[in-house]
Order: structure tokens, then sequence, then C-alpha cells
């Protein structure tokens, strides 16, 4: 004898087992997954700021111990390991094309020159040709630094009407040209000098503590903008919102 299928129970046969792809695991922030990269990562993160460092502390020691020219091709070849290595680790290209192209062109001054103090004479004039360029972006209201985060991060160009914000981007963009003048007056002074030990000792210490500097003082002016960029979209939902029901009230159907 056929026992009766049991009937399904209608609760529990409405009930439909939750999607697991669209739970997000206990104690992990789906806003994390998509965490945009820091301006410091962008630019190649500690070890890009190590490894520029590197070719020059070469190119002292070996011209110092064997010469000019083993100084040069030491440096070029430290530069072009440095840049295998952060392909082979697939690291950020620009950062290690740009410091290789940076090497090679100061070693070719170098050569062409016959001096070591040329090796830092590209980087003299480059800081001059930084400083102009920001100085410039400032007096015509285009600091540099908001155009280049804004560009990284595709926040747009709101930031140039609101006053404040942008004022923060200038205070951060004109502490880059401090720092770049910084760097051309005093390394200028010492390739005029000839103090080529003194020259290497500046271009690593006007380096990493005068770029902090103003990596915190950009960090302080972005946090800024955004702020009063959030506050604004927030007063103006508000302001949609005030307006969409004066006009509902005025067009509303008598009951």
């Amino acid at each position: 004898m056929t026992r009766p299928a049991p009937e399904a129970d209608p609760d529990k046969s409405s009930q439909t087992p939750p999607d697991e792809s669209s739970q997000t695991p206990p104690g992990q922030d789906p806003v994390d997954e998509e965490r945009a990269p820091t301006l410091l990562e962008q630019m190649g993160g500690i070890g890009g700021l190590i490894y520029s460092s590197v070719p020059v502390v070469v190119f002292v020691l070996a011209n110092t111990f064997f010469g000019l020219t083993v100084g040069i091709w030491a440096a070029i070849g430290v530069a072009v390991g440095i840049t295998v290595l952060r392909l082979v680790r697939k690291e950020p290209l620009q950062p290690a094309f740009s410091g290789f192209f940076g090497v090679a062109i100061a070693a070719f001054i170098a050569y062409r020159t016959g001096s070591a103090k040329g090796f830092f004479l590209f980087g003299i004039w480059t800081s001059l040709l930084y400083g102009g360029v920001f100085l410039a972006s400032v007096l015509v209201r285009w600091p540099l630094v908001g155009v280049i985060w804004s560009t990284l991060n595709g926040h747009g160009r709101g930031w140039r009407r609101d006053r404040k914000a942008r004022l923060g981007y200038d205070i951060a963009t004109l502490t880059f040209v401090a720092v770049f003048a910084a760097r051309y007056v005093v390394q200028k002074w010492l390739y005029d000098e000839d103090l080529t030990g003194w020259l290497a000792f500046a271009r690593l210490a006007m380096g990493y503590p005068l770029f902090a500097i103003a990596l915190a003082v950009t960090v302080w002016a972005v946090r800024r903008a955004q702020i009063r960029h959030t506050a604004q979209e927030v007063e103006q939902r508000e302001t949609d919102a005030e307006v969409e029901d004066r006009l509902r009230e005025k067009y509303a159907d008598p009951a």
C-alpha cells in the first residue's frame, strides 16, 4: 500500500534561502575591498622613496673609491637592477621608469661635464622647474595638488568652486614650492662651491624630511576638501528635498 506524499508546508515553501553571495563575511567591511590607494602608494610607496636614494649613494661611494667612470656605470647598473626588481615584483611601473631615466640623465650629464658634481645638476634644475610650475598653478588658481589629487581619484573639479577647499590646496601647493625652492638654493650653492660630498648629503637629507612635511600638508588639504565636499552634498540634498516638498504642496490635488 502506497503512502500519500506529505503535503508541503506553505510557510516553509514560501521561504527563499538567503543568497550567500550577497552576504558579507563577518568582520569584513565591503568598503575596505574598494579602498583607494593613498597618495604615497600612488607615488611608489616607501620602497619607491628608498629605491630613489640607492643609486645616489652607490654613485658617491664608487666615485670616491674608483673614479667617475666606475661611479657612473655603478649608478646605472643599480638603477637597472631596481627597475627589473620592481617589474618582477609587479610594483608600480611609473616610479621605476622615472627613477631609471632620472639616473640615466644624471649620469650622462656627469659624463659630459667630466665632473662628479654634474651628476646632481639635473636634479638641481628640475627642482627649480617644478617649483616654478607649482607656483604658477597657484597664481592661475589651479593649484597642482588639487588638480593631481582629483585626477588620480576621479573627484572632479568641484573643489575649485569652494574657496576654503581651494585655499587648502593652495597652501599644500605652496608648501611644495617652498620645498623645491629650498632644494634649489642649497644644492645650487653647494654645486658652485664644488662640495660634491655635501651635495650628495643635501640631496638625500632634503628628500625624505621635506617630502614628508609637504605630504602631511597635502593630506590635511585633501581631508579638508573632502569634508567640505561632503557637507555641500548633504546641504544640496536637503535643499532639493525642500524644493520637492514645496512643489508637492503647491500642486497637490485638493482632498
